[in-house]
């Protein structure tokens, strides 16, 4: 039977079954083509870099509402967001640190790393695609009630730093802009909700003000202090590996004794941890060192 089916390859090629002159001419049909892969560009990023990608919801203003979402902040699409980036993170190990906020997740991969020949497409496309796979399959155990309508979707860019002060001046921008975008929406969701105003006019009435102005609407009219909001909704999200202790049950024969017993075992597991907590200033650098560590 196998001969068969090499006679009619073989004459399928257009020579005798068997023939060196056929196999040669396989050979060569095969090559022919190989000049395609020429036209492909080379996107290898520069060495020494701290490679950052990060990702942004598409569309996930009109996503949100549709999915109701609860205002200025939903713990379910929080924690969501941070499941799947804790996800991308223990399938690419290479990842030094993620911070994320809102619909956002910037992925910080070691500056020595040769995951992928160091290939930008291939960094982006591999984290996008974990995390927008993760977003779908774990849904359901945080919005339980809440049917997902249609998928979501997620963009991404890359982006090189080539020093420890260049990555730390970025993430300390993605976290100051969480900062702003939080104040604006707290206040915002506060007038609208509480006070009865339309967008438009809530919109109207903090054109032009400044945080200390914001601060003293939601403590004057809403008595709200805004400094005592949750921290993951202030200061977003940050995941850093970590060494934690786990507590597991195993069965073990005990000599002597004829059934087995169960007992607690504690291990040391390496795991990604998520923080809520001010990167911006030098406390959490001096903290977690490994994380910008030449050899980490």
């Amino acid at each position: 039977m196998l001969l068969c089916c090499r006679a009619a390859a073989a004459i399928a090629a257009g020579c005798a079954p068997g023939s060196l002159r056929g196999r040669r001419g396989l050979a060569m049909a095969k090559s022919k083509f190989e000049y395609v892969r020429d036209f492909e560009a080379d996107d290898t990023v520069l060495p020494n870099c701290w490679i950052v990608v990060r990702l942004d919801g598409r569309n996930f203003h009109r996503f949100s509402e549709q999915h109701e979402f609860k205002k200025p902040n939903d713990d379910r699409a929080l924690q969501l967001m941070t499941k799947c980036a804790q996800t991308v993170m223990q399938e690419l190990e290479d990842i030094a640190i993620a911070y994320g906020q809102s619909d956002e997740y910037s992925f910080v991969f070691k500056k020595k790393s040769r995951w992928f020949k160091r290939r930008a497409s291939k960094f982006m496309t591999h984290v996008v695609s974990q995390f927008s796979s993760s977003y779908v399959f774990y849904w359901k155990d945080y919005f339980r009630d809440q049917q997902l309508l249609y998928p979501p979707g997620f963009d991404g860019r890359i982006v090189l730093y080539p020093s420890n002060q260049n990555l730390k001046d970025y993430l300390s921008w993605r976290q100051a802009d969480c900062h702003i975008n939080n104040l604006y929406n707290t206040v915002f969701w506060m007038l609208v909700q509480r006070s009865g105003l339309t967008p438009v006019q809530a919109q109207e009435r903090l054109r032009g003000t400044l945080a200390g102005d914001k601060n003293e609407i939601l403590f004057s009219e809403f008595n709200i202090n805004y400094n005592n909001e949750p921290l993951m909704y202030r200061k977003g999200t940050v995941l850093i590996w970590q060494k934690v202790n786990e507590v597991i049950t195993k069965k073990i024969k005990l000599p002597k004794e004829e059934e087995e017993k169960e007992v607690e075992v504690t291990r040391t597991k390496t795991k990604v941890v998520p923080l809520h907590c001010d990167i911006i200033g030098d406390q959490f650098w001096e903290e977690y060192p490994e994380i910008l560590a030449e050899d980490s």
